[in-house]
């Protein structure tokens, strides 16, 4: 009994010893926290997920969920509102079980999955305790009590009352729908607001706003504070220049926030006790319209914030973001009047003095050139690469000739101008009548090649269902006969590549348009459920998508026609031998950002997630301009799962597998992200991801290409043939994102709407993990076994349950 008794003594010691471990883990500080402290989300799970309290227990520090709640944001936060104040990881939010560290050496920060997510990079620096304070700083104080780093240093995007802002800071919005962010930050002497596009484009100043006091005239802001109901603009010697007043409520002990809204808006409002906020009536800008996302891009914003598309244009939604991939002779300028306006007029610097011609001429030469107003009293040339709203006039002429480029073939008006927005509706009618009697005429002789050429139908009944399946098929891919596509390959006889799916065909269709003709192999389906699976893969359609065009679906036949790509796939021209003919840089780069815009929408713009499963440099197909197209998207989908399984248990392309194919976890579109990021590893390097030539350090890429990210030397990760200007951000943009692409955690990896953003400088990339867990845990063999064998291509078993449980593909939106 004795011997029995002790051993349970020393267990329930342990037991109570481990209990009140954790009810201290979940005790909240009060003002101040120590060095060493390490907790995650979980260990304060009752005190809703807050660490540190100030003194006056009006804010917090610690833990906070999104929308998503099963990820969380470390934030300063006002307590009886849920007011967020800052945000350490707000592009990165992390899961309860990862860790907050305050470390010995006086370093705070964020990790997740052995990954630094932010950093106050304070190591070493004298760090004593952290403290928020009553106003809602959150510092790192030394022994003698000076601030070595503080959030209000680093704002997100709310300021506090007696927040100075200054020079250099930033407070930058969360990206609306359009994934358009706007910035609010003192320059040239002014503070400024403008929308991120590429370059961007201001749209209200202090400076310029009729509501601002004057205290003493000249002078350049270099700071700015909310003080009580008032916002004070300061030179460098402190003397104060302007006062902007936001509200009648003249409380000083009231504590105010500004806010910048995604919608372009500055807002103000107290923060009170009992969980509420009072907001100002005042905001910024003054005029709904003087915003770049008061309407959708193209319409015209009018008092009252009513929005109207320009009669002139032929659609609002031009549909092609840029102009770069078309011969000059497809795109031409219409003429939108005299009567808009638009927000950046006032605020950018003319590219050129001219006259309207050679304004007109100057937009039409620069590819990247979207719209252009002409000031003809100045002579002054406004050219946009990007276009927001645009603003109405109720007065009549604004003094601006406004241009906006269109392709030739949407019934626009030439360049000329003129009276060419009188024409515009007489052309259209033209046209559509044209068509209209075209489209009569080719089903005239559609139902007479029909009638000479009828076979019996297998029965009455796959009859029926055969024309009422062809009458829902309006507007979608074209039905061909096999013995069309033995016409138009000559049998089949040049062969442009092979793959998992089948082999590719050259075609050329009578009236001389290429074709790409995809013969299916082992596809068991019945006619009715490839058509149907073909209509919604069909009516995808994207710039960075390889457009279908038709399909054969006859007897054992199954057949995919698609738009003709010049210049083959991406990996004739990464992996060539003839230095002579590589990719240039900005090539390289257009084609990563492509091919990630067509891989955001198949994830994110369809009414349900289509996830890939096979991205390769062989599915990356490049047109006569070398922009980048997505191919093979969606043909998982028509295998069965029978036929799926004659391939191996891994499915895709090895080399470009995420970890969680291997290691039987469900497949999402992380999975395609995985594969992304060593696609776009290969276009910086020039060199596939492994190479059994290359010495051991060099043979697997990606960790070589972590190790020379920890060492600073990004030099050697790049192609050596590439000239490459040193001052060029995207090139450690790209090795950034890439390196979070192939992370093993699939959490880790950001998703491809992400991706986009970081890649066109929309959204700071952070650093990547420090080490890789690359290699050593799941590819050491298996990337012997691809030199052994070669590469091996197969359908991604897209069909499993376990993949279905998580994404299912279906048609887009």
């Amino acid at each position: 009994m004795g011997t029995w008794g002790f051993p349970n003594v020393k267990i329930i010691c342990l037991f109570i010893l481990f209990l009140l471990e954790n009810c201290m883990a979940s005790v909240q500080k009060i003002g101040r926290l120590d060095l060493g402290f390490q907790g995650a989300q979980m260990n304060w799970i009752d005190n809703d997920g807050l660490i540190l309290l100030s003194n006056n227990s009006k804010f917090a520090f610690g833990f906070k969920p999104t929308s998503d709640v099963t990820l969380f944001l470390l934030v300063v936060v006002h307590q009886s509102s849920s007011t967020i104040l800052w945000s350490a990881n707000r592009a990165s939010p992390v899961h309860n079980s990862d860790n907050f560290i305050f470390d010995k050496t006086g370093n705070a920060y964020l990790q997740s999955g052995g990954t630094t997510i932010w950093s106050a990079d304070s190591a070493n620096k004298g760090v004593a305790a952290m403290e928020l304070q009553d106003s809602g700083n959150l510092v790192l104080v030394g022994n003698d009590s000076s601030i070595i780093w503080q959030s209000f240093s680093h704002p997100t995007d709310t300021l506090l009352s007696n927040q100075e802002f200054t020079e250099g800071m930033k407070l930058v919005s969360d990206p609306n729908s359009n994934n358009l962010s706007y910035t609010l930050e003192i320059k040239s002497g002014d503070l400024i607001l403008s929308a991120n596009f590429k370059p961007p484009q201001p749209y209200w100043a202090m400076g310029r706003d009729n509501r601002r006091i004057i205290n003493k005239d000249g002078g350049d802001i270099t700071s700015a504070t909310m003080d009580a109901n008032s916002w004070k603009f300061y030179d460098q010697k402190k003397v104060l220049l302007w006062q902007f007043i936001f509200s009648d409520h003249t409380d000083t002990n009231a504590t105010w926030v500004a806010v910048l809204g995604n919608d372009g808006f500055i807002s103000f409002s107290i923060l009170q006790s009992g969980g509420s906020t009072a907001a100002s009536t005042t905001q910024i800008p003054q005029d709904q319209c003087s915003r770049p996302a008061a309407c959708d891009p193209y319409y015209i914003c009018f008092p009252g914030n009513k929005c109207q598309c320009p009669s002139a244009l032929p659609s609002c939604k031009p549909g092609n973001p840029s102009f770069c991939n078309q011969s000059s002779d497809q795109v031409v300028l219409v003429d939108a009047g005299d009567t808009l306006s638009y927000f950046a007029l006032g605020f950018v610097s003319p590219s050129s003095k001219t006259d309207l011609n050679g304004c007109k001429s100057s937009c039409l030469q620069n590819c990247s050139c979207m719209g252009m107003f002409f000031d003809s009293s100045s002579g002054n040339c406004f050219l946009f690469d990007q276009i927001g709203s645009l603003q109405g006039s109720s007065n009549g002429a604004t003094g601006y000739a406004s241009y906006f480029k269109v392709s030739g073939n949407k019934g626009g008006n030439q360049q000329d101008g003129g009276s060419g927005s009188k024409r515009i509706p007489i052309v259209i009618g033209i046209v559509i009548s044209t068509v209209f009697v075209i489209l009569c005429l080719l089903y005239g002789s559609y139902r007479y090649y029909q009638k000479k050429h009828k076979k019996l139908p297998d029965s009455p009944k796959e009859s029926s269902e055969e024309d009422n399946f062809l009458e829902s098929l309006s507007g979608l891919p074209i039905r061909f006969s096999y013995k069309d596509l033995q016409s138009a390959t000559n049998n089949f006889e040049v062969k442009l590549g092979q793959g998992g799916f089948g082999s590719v065909y050259q075609g050329t269709l009578p009236d001389g348009t290429r074709l790409a003709v995809k013969k299916l192999e082992g596809i068991g389906q019945g006619r009715k459920e490839f058509r149907a699976e073909v209509s919604i893969i069909g009516s995808i359609h994207h710039l960075h998508l390889v457009r279908l065009k038709g399909f054969c679906a006859e007897a054992t036949h199954r057949l995919l026609v698609y738009e003709y790509m010049a210049n083959g796939s991406l990996d004739r021209w990464l992996f060539r031998k003839d230095k002579e003919f590589m990719l240039d840089w900005d090539t390289r780069f257009n084609i990563a950002l492509g091919t990630a815009k067509g891989l955001a929408y198949l994830h994110e713009d369809c009414d349900v997630k289509i996830v890939h499963c096979d991205i390769k440099p062989e599915n990356v197909l490049l047109d006569n301009h070398f922009m980048a197209k997505v191919s093979d998207f969606g043909l998982a989908k028509l295998m069965t799962r029978e036929q799926s399984h004659v391939f191996t248990t891994l499915r895709g392309t090895r080399g470009y597998l995420a970890p969680e194919w291997i290691t039987n976890y469900a497949i999402s579109e992380k999975s395609d992200v995985y594969s992304y990021g060593m696609v776009l590893l290969e276009i910086i390097g020039g060199r596939k991801n492994y190479d059994p030539k290359a010495s051991s350090e060099k043979s697997h890429f990606p960790t070589y290409a972590f190790k020379m990210m920890e060492d600073g030397r990004l030099k050697e990760i790049i192609d050596e043939s590439l000239k490459i200007d040193e001052e060029d951000e995207r090139v450690s943009t790209a090795i950034k994102v890439a390196l979070w692409c192939i992370q093993d955690d699939m959490y880790l990896r950001p998703p491809m709407t992400k991706v986009v953003q970081m890649l066109e400088g929309i959204s700071p990339v952070p650093p990547p993990p420090t080490a890789s867990q690359l290699g050593s845990r799941l590819y050491t063999g298996f990337f012997k076994s691809i030199s052994d064998e070669g590469t091996s291509s197969g359908p991604s078993d897209c069909n499993s349950d376990a993949y279905l449980s998580a994404v299912r593909l279906s048609g887009p939106r």
